[in-house]
């Protein structure tokens, strides 16, 4: 019986893979989109153009985060902090939320994250890009940006949600006979 279930399992695990690769070709194809140079302030207030994020590379990875009032967004920008890192070695990486740089910086110093983070509470920024919606509020997510001949593209952008590829922890609850059972990102967890 077990064969049989971890047969069919494999098999669904393969059209999931298939399908991202369709997913993945469809965002390849999409025509980039243009974006505003838009001023951000750093953990110091200190305004800073978006092109500044790219260094001397051509793209940019930007987290979208609802900022401190999130539980679900502070879970994502925790697993952020894993992966720094690697993501920074490979790309400029940032997080932005609409939070005022003073609520960015203490938050972030109880959280104990070191990658970089700017607000947008002064910029129009995330409601252009998508990520704030009248009425329903803020949005998380990424966009994936490049710099072309000294301009700014959005080459594709995705949502988070409970259940996404862009948080693990919703994955190993998944293998959980009780799956999540309830539980809901936390400002603060239990010592283990």
């Amino acid at each position: 019986m077990n064969e049989q279930i971890y047969s069919q399992i494999e098999s669904l695990q393969s059209d999931i893979a298939n399908k991202r690769k369709e997913i993945l070709t469809l965002r390849s194809q999409a025509e980039p989109e243009p974006v505003a140079d838009y001023t951000l302030q750093d953990a110091g207030g200190k305004d800073l153009l978006l092109s500044s994020l790219f260094d001397d590379r051509d793209e940019l990875l930007v987290i979208h985060n609802m900022g401190k009032g999130c539980k679900y967004c502070t879970l994502w920008a925790d697993g952020f902090n894993g992966v720094t890192k690697p993501l920074a070695d490979r790309v400029p990486f940032v997080l932005i939320s609409p939070d005022t740089p003073e609520v960015q910086r203490e938050f972030a110093a109880g959280r104990g994250w070191a990658f970089p983070m700017l607000s947008a509470a002064k910029s129009t920024f995330t409601q252009d890009l998508g990520f704030y919606k009248e009425g329903e509020g803020y949005w998380p997510g990424v966009s994936a940006l490049i710099r072309k001949d000294g301009k700014i593209y959005r080459a594709s952008y995705d949502f988070f949600g409970p259940g996404d590829v862009y948080s693990s922890v919703w994955h190993f609850y998944d293998l959980l006979p009780k799956k999540v059972n309830g539980w809901q990102p936390k400002y603060e967890y239990k010592p283990f």
